[in-house]
């Protein structure tokens, strides 16, 4: 699905994904959530890291203000109108919306959030879905929703609370305050926090590194970490043996291949 604000660029296995449309500080809309979820649905199999950033000076203030307004955007599903639409209508709409967010974790390339400036509401929500977040220093993160009468609803409260703890969580979304990035480094919010000057090199240096390591071995480790919260020892050592194997067994017969030749 081609959209007006989202630019998206391939470098042999790396996808730079860009929110686009940085006069409005790259406010998100339900066609902006639907084209994203269509990106990670049909994300080619040979990438092997996606890039998630904003164009301008920020990664997106969140949520554009006008769908919340009756008339609403032109082309756009308005959040007024949906809620005017009874209990059932608002959640099978809001779980339209997500798509956008939640199914970044369900690909196979390991997904780098490059942060700046403002991350606000879904802004923060779209960086939580990443598997990795490089933060400039002078970012502003927050969940501002409850501040609004409402709580996050785009997939962001389960990376929040694995990313940061319970309390820590509560306390952000509760307040709405604004996080800066050495915060979010210290508290793990960013894996990586560098000056704004140097956002684009240390992303880049991130995404060598996790080039660097064998194609198999990461796309097998990605899911191999993402379900070990929940699981229990002996589920997650099951886990673990049920990942290895494979990588062994195709090491053996790369070797054998290889001796043969």
């Amino acid at each position: 699905m081609a959209h007006p604000h989202l630019l998206v660029e391939t470098d042999g296995p790396v996808r730079t994904i860009t929110l686009n449309n940085p006069e409005r500080l790259n406010a998100q809309t339900p066609s902006l959530w639907a084209a994203l979820a269509e990106e990670a649905e049909e994300l080619p199999a040979d990438i092997r890291v996606v890039v998630l950033k904003g164009a301008g000076d920020s990664f997106s203030a969140g949520i554009d203000t006008a769908l919340f307004t009756p008339q609403g955007l032109p082309g756009e599903q308005s959040v007024a109108q949906l809620a005017m639409a009874g209990a059932d209508a608002i959640e099978e709409g809001i779980a339209n919306f997500q798509r956008g967010f939640t199914g970044w974790s369900a690909v196979s390339a390991v997904v780098v959030a490059q942060v700046r400036g403002y991350a606000i509401g879904a802004g923060l929500q779209l960086a939580l879905a990443a598997d990795l977040r490089v933060v400039a220093e002078d970012a502003q993160l927050a969940m501002r929703e409850t501040s609004h009468g409402i709580v996050p609803d785009l997939g962001g409260t389960k990376p929040l609370v694995d990313a940061v703890g319970y309390a820590r969580a509560l306390e952000i979304c509760a307040t709405g305050r604004f996080v800066s990035g050495p915060e979010a480094g210290a508290m793990g919010l960013a894996n990586v926090v560098v000056p704004s000057v140097g956002l684009e090199e240390a992303t880049r240096r991130l995404v060598d590194s996790l080039l660097s390591a064998p194609d198999a071995a990461l796309r097998a480790l990605k899911p191999l970490l993402h379900g070990a919260a929940g699981a229990s020892l002996e589920e997650q050592a099951a886990r673990e043996r049920a990942a290895q194997a494979p990588l062994l067994l195709g090491q053996v017969a790369a070797a054998r291949a290889s001796s043969v030749g």
